[in-house]
């Protein structure tokens, strides 16, 4: 155990709230062991590297995705007991569909995966997303019109959210209608749950969102299979699987709700901390403020030093080696995407911000291999698009000291998973100026 940190090992990184607000030195400590690392409170093996990371994701062969956003810690249904040294990839089919969230994307392996994934790229072209990227400009306008003469803001709940919600609205053709309805339903999943759509509360595994989601979305299919309109949900309903069979709208209602829980809650977390980033470093939004052909870049180096997705889980399907490391099968590994994109070996100085990192793009903030996020260049567009309008709409932003304190000594509350990587808050004070945007 290391002197440095004498309690790390006390802690259960899975159970504890030790390591909510910073993780990093925890993975760092990890890390500095071996980048594969069993920890000893669940028997999970913590994969804390860079290329060891990249390994693991583009090796569906050997890993599963099967229980990826939960891993063991909601209960494991498969007897994985006494199969240690066996192919357990019969094993795993066997019990899939009693796995959490088996229904979902981000659980299956390929073939299924294979089918359901060219069936989610059909819906998000370049063609579509460069029409998306039209409407955000004039929303992101909008947006910030309802809080601009405040001078201050709870930028999540009073940009952020409203902004992806009703920007992943129009990607998937939601009526315009029903928008609103989308915005308030999952808002108050948010505020009901407290940890967004993506987390998972120990005991429970929350599908009420994405329920509701199914629901809407199968009923859109339904409807435009039997009355087809000239609109993107008409194009849905008519997406087929790759050999040409026609999914069920079920099938189709799930891709479309897993883009749009996933799609929002990475965007607005990405935004805070974009925002926090500025608010609290004046000498990069002077620069940014001066050249905004730098903001692309601005927006990787944040993705890369405080990704939305803090950690992922594999289950190896067989005996194996990661990094010299020996994995037995039925062992559950946790991809900490947060440690990989901080791995020395890769990244120079990684816990410094440095907006011009010429590898910055690197990072796996959206993971990588198959199960890479299709949302990204959303993501991305998001971003830029935020950023812009809101230097266009002020003069300076700065951290609300009365809600964070003063410099030196700033209070954030963090997202309590072991997913997820966000601020539960952050409220920003701007100086307005008149005009609009440029």
């Amino acid at each position: 155990m290391s002197d440095k940190h004498p309690d790390f090992e006390a802690h259960d990184f899975f159970r504890s709230d030790r390591f909510v607000n910073d993780p990093y030195s925890y993975f760092d400590y990890l890390r500095e062991q071996s980048p594969v690392l069993r920890e000893p409170h669940q028997g999970i093996f913590m994969v804390t590297g860079y290329d060891e990371a990249i390994e693991i994701y583009n090796d569906p062969g050997r890993f599963s995705s099967c229980m990826s956003t939960t891993g063991p810690m909601m209960g494991c249904p498969i007897p994985l007991e006494g199969h240690e040294n066996e192919d357990i990839s019969g094993l795993i089919e066997a019990y899939r569909d009693k796995t959490p969230f088996s229904d979902q994307i981000t659980t299956m392996d390929p073939p299924e995966h294979t089918k359901h994934r060219a069936l989610l790229m059909a819906l998000i072209t370049p063609k579509r997303l460069k029409e998306n990227e039209h409407f955000m400009w004039e929303l992101a306008e909008q947006q910030i019109d309802g809080f601009i003469s405040r001078g201050e803001c709870e930028i999540m709940a009073d940009f952020a959210q409203p902004f992806a919600v009703l920007v992943i609205s129009d990607l998937l053709g939601v009526p315009a209608e029903d928008r609103i309805k989308f915005r308030k339903h999952l808002l108050r999943q948010e505020q009901e749950h407290g940890i967004g759509i993506g987390g998972v509360e120990e005991g429970e595994v929350q599908h009420s969102p994405l329920e509701w989601l199914y629901d809407t979305f199968s009923s859109y299919i339904e409807d435009r299979r039997s009355s087809p309109r000239g609109d993107i949900l008409t194009g849905l309903a008519k997406a087929t699987f790759p050999d040409g069979s026609v999914p069920e709208p079920l099938d189709v209602a799930r891709i479309a709700a897993n883009l749009f829980a996933a799609g929002q809650e990475t965007t607005v977390r990405l935004l805070s901390y974009a925002f926090q980033v500025i608010g609290d470093r004046p000498d990069l939004q002077r620069r940014l403020r001066e050249d905004r052909s730098l903001i692309p870049n601005f927006v990787e180096e944040c993705l890369r030093i405080e990704g939305p997705v803090k950690g992922d889980f594999r289950l190896a399907k067989k005996p194996t080696q990661v990094g010299g490391v020996d994995i037995p099968a039925g062992s559950f590994l946790y991809i900490a995407n947060s440690a990989a994109n901080r791995d020395p070996r890769i990244f120079e100085n990684p816990g410094e911000f440095q907006m011009d990192r010429k590898n910055a793009r690197l990072h796996v903030a959206f993971s990588r291999g198959r199960h890479a996020c299709p949302g990204a260049p959303l993501a991305r567009a998001e971003a830029v698009v935020s950023l812009n309008r809101m230097l266009d709409r002020t003069s300076d932003i700065r951290i609300s000291e009365k809600v964070h304190g003063s410099p030196g000594a700033r209070r954030y509350s963090y997202l309590p998973t072991f997913i997820l990587r966000g601020l539960t808050h952050l409220n920003l004070e701007f100086d307005p100026v008149s005009g609009g945007s440029k």
